[in-house]
């Protein structure tokens, strides 16, 4: 990826943030751009947003967020000056919810495993085989 690709993924995701934080306050609070992924034309992106809460709201909430995608773009384009404004495509992220998974299951085998005492670990002497 190119370094002026980088530079609009974190400008389009700064600026997304922004526009849902001033224009969007009580509908947005549980929602988190995470990831922007402009193709290089400039043409289309996607949006990855994680919404905190259960799946039936992160439904509703990305939804809410589809039918808002028109309004957003034409903030975005009053605020950026790109030769192509991208159409965006907004992507649920669920990274953050299998992370979460991974670290309960972790939890879980931590539980099960007993705790050894490293005093409890025996070192047998080594026999130098004569």
């Amino acid at each position: 990826m190119s370094n002026r690709t980088l530079r609009v993924n974190e400008l389009i995701q700064r600026e997304l943030s922004e526009i849902l934080r001033k224009h969007y306050q009580s509908e947005a609070v549980a929602l988190t751009i995470t990831g922007v992924h402009i193709a290089p034309d400039l043409r289309d992106g996607r949006v990855f947003v994680a919404v905190t809460g259960e799946p039936d709201f992160a439904t509703e909430r990305m939804r809410w967020l589809k039918s808002k995608a028109h309004d957003i773009r034409f903030e975005l384009g009053r605020r950026i000056v790109l030769k192509y404004m991208p159409q965006l495509t907004y992507v649920l992220d669920q990274s953050t919810a299998k992370g979460n998974q991974v670290l309960q299951l972790l939890d879980e085998i931590d539980k099960q495993s007993p705790l050894t005492d490293p005093d409890d670990i025996v070192n047998e002497p080594e026999s130098d085989g004569s």
